[in-house]
């Protein structure tokens, strides 16, 4: 059975009116809500309890959250700003519709010139971000949305360092993200087929992490299948750390 939803349709966070819930997963509830003040929809993701109780989590992702708000590209789905309900924070982002690239490619493979296109589009975005200091650090196609009539754009941009969670919290058992502050060694941060070798060694990261899950991601549309794919995450952080990708699974008359 499915748990019930923790804001309901039809009530309000501040000038928001909550809508459905559009998703779920380790690091809080997506809901569609109205911003009544602005006449707009936005998406409104509630966060774990744990960053009401904990006052440095909740400065670094204020702190982070105001780091982003200053991105403006786009290809990169904005941050709007942070409401607070019954003790709980949430984010207020940009709503973007359309499928994600995960769910384009659950079809199999996309033909050379839309995987250049869509590739390029995702490349300007981090381009963008890695200038002003930024790393997205969880770059994957369930973060790429493909918003029809204004092509891509990346979600949860600069996230996982706002949201992370400590060494005890991040459990790969359980999650297929693993994320933590992403800031200190010894802590891990990402999904494991796209994480850089430096993440799965739990090693501080930099842009070039984000280079490396593009090279993934490309290499997922050209060829429809995982660069690292395991059947564990044991054997896909083994197949990062020791293994070339299966070049062949490259259509041959690929540049």
């Amino acid at each position: 059975m499915a748990e019930a939803p923790f804001l309901k349709s039809g009530t309000s966070l501040g000038p928001y009116l909550v809508g459905e819930r559009i998703g779920a997963g380790g690091m809080g509830e997506v809901y569609q809500a109205r911003d009544t003040r602005l006449g707009r929809d936005v998406a409104i993701k509630v966060l774990p309890e744990a960053f009401a109780f904990d006052g440095e989590r909740r400065r670094r992702l204020e702190r982070e959250a105001r780091l982003l708000a200053s991105l403006n590209h786009p290809h990169i789905a904005a941050i709007h700003g942070i409401e607070e309900t019954s003790g709980h924070l949430a984010l207020v982002l940009e709503l973007v519709e359309g499928p994600t690239l995960a769910e384009h490619l659950s079809r199999g493979p996309l033909a050379h010139p839309e995987s250049v296109r869509i590739a390029s589009q995702i490349a300007a975005a981090l381009d963008d971000a890695h200038q002003k200091g930024i790393v997205h650090r969880d770059l994957k196609p369930a973060n790429v949305k493909l918003a029809p009539g204004r092509g891509v754009k990346v979600l949860d941009f600069g996230l996982a360092k706002a949201l992370g969670e400590s060494d005890s919290s991040a459990d790969p058992a359980h999650a297929a993200t693993i994320t933590s502050d992403g800031t200190r060694a010894g802590m891990v941060l990402g999904t494991a087929a796209y994480m850089s070798p430096e993440q799965t060694r739990g090693l501080p990261v930099d842009k070039r992490t984000d280079i490396w899950a593009f090279g993934c991601v490309l290499f997922e549309m050209l060829s429809g299948r995982r660069a690292f794919a395991s059947a564990t995450l044991s054997d896909t952080i083994a197949a990062i750390l020791e293994r070339e990708p299966d070049w062949q699974a490259i259509p041959a008359g690929t540049p």
